[in-house]
């Protein structure tokens, strides 16, 4: 039978109350959150009354309609602060001896503990290996590298949050581990966030300085920024070894870079060419895929772009006529969404076999701007049923027309610069216009010569810039590109042989698509801040046509003596000019897993821990970052970079939208940490980069969202949140409501420390684990439960699923210790002299506990780990994150299947118990209770648990009735299952007539709800499974309702006889 939790039957449990006369702990100070007092007793009382409804109602089962989230959340209140005010100079430990203060204070428990972790080095590898427990096996990670131009969103503190918590959980089990952090250059995005900042400060453009003082304002920049991903890092508990940290643009990533070049230059699989690229001509530079927002247009809207006086409209199919040459009634109509780009027209296409082109096959066509001839071509890839069937071919500025040229031997016609202008290609008349500026002269003169035949709407995709927000063009650059086709091969066969594991393993369809589609990779950028390319021009005249020619080297020197080489020339007489560009920024990350370990120089770490035991990281990475690492690793070094990757999903906020600055729906993480005023919340986005209006909607956002703010939540509660979200499933829907509910589990741990504290005293000595025996039923039975949790922890972690080893650890504490073990082993406790059972297990459940904890919440099983007393006989680890994890195979012994199951059955009966007094509204009289089974062996299965079962229900004394006596008259009672009665003494404990008026009137309720449910049309998506569970309870409810008037009529109508029965 399986365990039935009990929390919906009994007030939370707010705390274990210490026992009277603690010291008053001075270096503590209190202050009330920004938003309000501390709690008053009034405030008090009010929450003390929401939870008696709130049990009542969950008590009463009553299922009334249906509330949205939003409509449920509360307005929460703020807590009191603790701080710690104890003098700690950085890195020495935190002072705990004195008393816990009285309630869980994320600033009092995350003070002081990180910088005494890093001093003492429990993040190195080198430590870990001398621990007792070690194993001497390996585990090595890195952080996917975060730009270094901001600070960190929610989605970053996942993955570091699913990271430390592998990472620690290796550690404290005894491996070697290393966990390597750093920081990602973002060539495009730093440089625009600096060019940005100098026009705002200065007034000074980028191109009013030298190179080398641009970059030494970025230099400036990252030095006085760059340190606020490191301190979020800290902040969220990181265990990363600080002393390896690195940075991509660092001298050893340097090398790294410039050898990876050079390598797969002369390896033939790193070439120069003039290709078509995606191009910002806001940026001037070519961008990377993943910088491209491909944004769906519905059709006609209206845009506001970099450098545009005035918005232009997107979304429409303008339809120009192309006369045909000799025929002057003859016109092709061609469909259009980019007029612009009508002076570079080379051709138009139709396909082969639509008949109302047939007669034209092999004329021409009249430009309807520039007046020259173009051939009418046929080619497949036109679909006839689009448009009117006729498309231009523009193979400068369009990816499909470059293919369709090429087949046709087209020349390409480059018409729109760098800069987003037109070039003297389009005559004088367009020259040096912006682009859409020019869009409506050349749609004036079309209409002019009567060429114009009208526009419609049309759904379309528009590639936008997403470090910009302008238009992507499509330009033809001579460039660098890295062949992508025989390294993609072997990534592809790398995943379908099982050499590279997948998790989840859909993602697999995702991988094997793009390497099998994959097309060569442009590595150039125009860019100032980066790793300039190390190839060099060969400066010298050339007959017209000749190619240039280009030479690779680690150094001028090196390349020098290439360009002799090729030239037959000495390389002092030669002049070489080096590439202004710089590298795409995910070449130099792509390097990350095994450049940060050194390579190419052969360093110890890199021998040691290369390839990483494991990748994780979004799956929006998946193929832009983890397939060219998969790609350049194997390349590089002759393996694969690490054998398994695990892919967390997207974060999105409680309405399943994506995080977005202009939407005002990005959290920091910080403000949940340590709470944030809605005032600041609201400044920080007018101190972006957002325009007028994206702020106005963003602030608008903002305050429906957080009306009251951001309440302290804990780095804890954030890091166990996020951990219990499977990464199996879709998007992370995360709401704050759901972080500061985590802190009130947080709360309620705290309170359990505080009363298994003063329930060991000072002159408590722990047996070893392994001498610990159970002393009664109930001890044996947490100790079960938390060899359970110990299991389930363990297969979580090993299956790499936090959400098992969440909720693993979320019922023990919360259902088993707290709800029930606690509760039951108060009398017990209370006993003198005490026994000697119960606070062995209780310290058991404590010490255990908080090892199995600390994963996940690493502050707050430190802070209350350090105040047990240690085990006699064995040194005590130096801290928790260090301590040897609880492995379920030690505590299998523990295990007691059958104990659970017949104790479940208890729990069982408190609940129907709990749910007599609720109906009967019994709030402080402990009625005597009897239970009666039909089977006679099941009697000795309440037996054991009498006095525990007393407790939790809140009753008086607990007796068997033998099977065939008749049940006592006037007692409530209630079916537990098909063998169990139970009857609760009524007699002398309600008032008849009060309840039965107040039973009538509940009663009422549920019978118009009821009504109403049924009356009701069931909305759409409802499921009617859920309609008829919501029946069936209202219909249960009623009936339980009936029982009671029956049984408070009998009891009006017969003699009280106290003490007639004997328990």
């Amino acid at each position: 039978m399986p365990h039935l939790p009990l929390p919906s039957f009994r007030p939370p449990f707010l705390g274990l109350r210490p026992s009277r006369g603690l010291p008053r702990f001075h270096p503590i100070s209190t202050q009330s959150e920004p938003h309000g007092s501390p709690i008053s007793r009034r405030n008090r009382e009010a929450k003390q009354k929401r939870l008696r409804e709130k049990q009542a109602t969950l008590e009463a089962g009553i299922a009334g309609e249906s509330k949205s989230p939003a409509e449920s959340i509360k307005a929460w209140s703020p807590k009191e602060v603790v701080l710690y005010e104890i003098p700690t100079k950085p890195g020495e430990k935190k002072d705990v001896s004195g008393p816990l203060p009285p309630a869980y204070s994320p600033r009092y428990v995350e003070a002081a503990w990180y910088p005494w972790w890093v001093r003492e080095g429990f993040f190195k590898p080198e430590y870990q290996a001398q621990l007792p427990q070690a194993t001497g096996e390996t585990f090595s990670m890195c952080i996917p590298p975060p730009n270094v131009t901001g600070s960190l969103h929610i989605g970053h503190a996942l993955t570091v949050a699913i990271q430390d918590a592998l990472v620690r959980w290796h550690r404290m089990r005894g491996d070697q581990v290393l966990w390597l952090p750093g920081s990602d250059h973002a060539g495009i995005a730093t440089q625009a966030v600096v060019e940005k900042q100098l026009w705002k400060e200065r007034g000074v453009r980028r191109h009013e300085l030298s190179r080398e003082d641009f970059l030494r304002e970025v230099w400036q920049w990252k030095e006085a920024k760059g340190g606020e991903i490191c301190e979020q890092l800290r902040a969220l508990g990181a265990s990363l070894d600080w002393d390896r940290e690195c940075f991509t643009m660092d001298a050893g990533s340097s090398a790294s870079v410039t050898e990876a070049f050079v390598r797969l230059h002369k390896a033939g699989l790193l070439y120069r060419n003039r290709q078509l690229v995606n191009w910002s001509c806001a940026l001037r530079s070519a961008i990377s895929d993943i910088e491209v927002e491909n944004r769906p247009l519905p059709g006609h809207t209206e845009l506001r772009l970099p450098g545009c006086p005035t918005p232009v409209s997107f979304g429409l199919l303008f339809s120009v006529a192309f006369p045909v040459d000799g025929e002057p009634d003859a016109e092709v109509v061609v469909g259009t969404t980019r007029p612009e780009t009508l002076p570079g027209d080379v051709a138009v296409a139709v396909h082969p076999d639509d008949s109302r082109y047939t007669h034209l096959h092999g004329r021409q066509l009249r430009h309807p701007l520039m007046g020259q001839l173009l051939p009418l071509i046929t080619d497949c890839a036109v679909q006839p049923h689009v448009g009117t069937g006729a498309v231009k071919v523009t193979p400068a500025h369009s990816p499909a027309d470059a293919e369709m040229g090429a087949r046709h031997g087209l020349s390409p016609l480059n018409v729109i610069a760098e800069d987003g202008t037109m070039t003297s290609l389009c005559g004088d008349w367009l020259q040096g216009l912006h682009r859409f500026v020019a869009r409506e002269k050349i749609l004036s003169v079309l209409s002019e010569r009567g060429l114009f035949r009208g526009l419609q709407n049309h759904p379309m995709v528009l590639p936008i810039c997403s470090r910009s927000g302008d238009v992507i063009e499509y330009l033809l650059k001579s460039q660098w590109f890295v062949r992508c086709l025989e390294m993609g091969a072997r990534a592809a066969q790398a995943v379908e042989s099982g050499a590279l594991e997948l998790s989840p393993s859909f993602h697999q369809k995702s991988w094997q698509h793009w390497f099998a589609h994959i097309g060569d990779w442009c590595v150039s950028r125009q860019l100032w801040w980066g790793h300039q390319i190390p190839a060099y021009l060969i400066v010298e005249d050339r007959a017209q046509g000749e190619e240039d020619r280009w030479v690779v080297g680690r150094s001028e020197a090196e390349a020098r003596e290439a360009a002799a080489e090729l030239t037959g020339r000495p390389g002092a007489e030669l002049a070489l000019k080096r590439d202004p560009d710089v590298l795409d920024t995910w070449f130099s990350s792509a390097l990350f897993p095994f450049s940060a370990l050194g390579w190419p120089q052969e360093t110890a770490d890199l021998a040691h821990f290369y390839p990483l035991s494991l990748l994780e990281t979004g799956s929006d990475l998946l193929l832009f970052w983890v397939g060219r690492m998969v790609m350049l690793g194997t390349q590089l070094t002759g393996q694969l970079p690490f054998s398994k990757v695990l892919l967390h999903p997207m974060v999105r906020d409680r309405q399943g939208r994506k995080m977005s600055k202009s939407l005002g729906n990005v959290l920091d993480p910080r403000d949940i940490i340590s709470g944030v005023e809605m005032q600041v919340l609201q400044e920080k986005l007018r101190s972006g980069n957002l325009d007028p209006a994206e702020l106005a909607i963003a602030a608008a956002a903002q305050k429906k969202d957080f009306p009251h703010g951001i309440p302290e939540c804990g780095t804890d509660a954030l890091r166990f949140t996020l951990c219990s979200h499977g990464v199996q499933g879709g998007d992370l829907h995360l709401s704050v409501s759901e972080v500061q509910s985590c802190r009130h589990f947080c709360n309620k741990i705290w309170n359990a420390l505080r009363f298994i504290l003063n329930a060991l005293g000072e002159k408590f000595v722990p047996q070893p684990v392994e001498e610990l025996s159970p002393s009664s039923p109930m001890d044996a039975w947490i100790l079960s439960r938390l060899a359970l949790a110990a299991r389930e922890c363990e297969r979580g972690f090993l299956n790499r699923e936090l959400s098992l080893v969440t909720h693993a650890l979320h019922h023990f504490w919360l259902h088993n210790l707290c709800d029930v073990y606690l509760e039951a082993v108060k009398p017990v406790l209370w006993h003198s002299p005490h026994p000697l059972g119960p606070p062995q297990v209780l310290f058991s459940c404590a010490d255990l506990g908080l090892r199995l904890l600390a994963p996940l919440m690493p502050f707050l099983a430190e802070e209350l780990w350090q105040r047990l007393p240690p085990r006699p006989g064995c040194p005590p680890a130096p801290s928790v994150s260090v301590a040897p994890y609880p492995s379920a195979h030690s505590l299998e012994h523990w295990r007691q299947l059958e104990l659970e199951q017949r104790f479940s059955r208890v729990q069982e009966a408190v609940q129907v118990l709990r749910a007599l007094r609720a109906t009967y509204q019994l709030t402080k009289a402990q009625p005597r209770v009897l239970l009666q089974s039909s089977e006679p062996g099941e009697q000795g299965l309440f037996e054991i648990f009498l006095e525990p079962l007393a407790t939790l229900a809140h009753c008086g004394a607990v007796g068997l009735l033998p099977p065939g006596a008749a049940a006592p008259s006037g007692w409530a009672q209630a079916p537990l299952g098909d063998t169990v009665q139970v009857y609760m003494e009524l007699q002398g404990l309600v008032d008849p007539q009060i309840q039965l008026s107040l039973l009538a009137a509940r009663r009422h309720k549920l019978q118009k709800q009821l009504d109403g449910l049924i009356a009701r049309t069931p909305s759409e998506g409802e499921a009617e499974t859920q309609r008829q569970q919501k029946l069936s309870s209202l219909q249960l409810e009623l009936s339980k309702l009936d029982k009671a008037v029956s049984h408070l009529r009998q009891l009006m109508d017969e003699p009280s006889t106290p003490g007639s029965l004997q328990l």
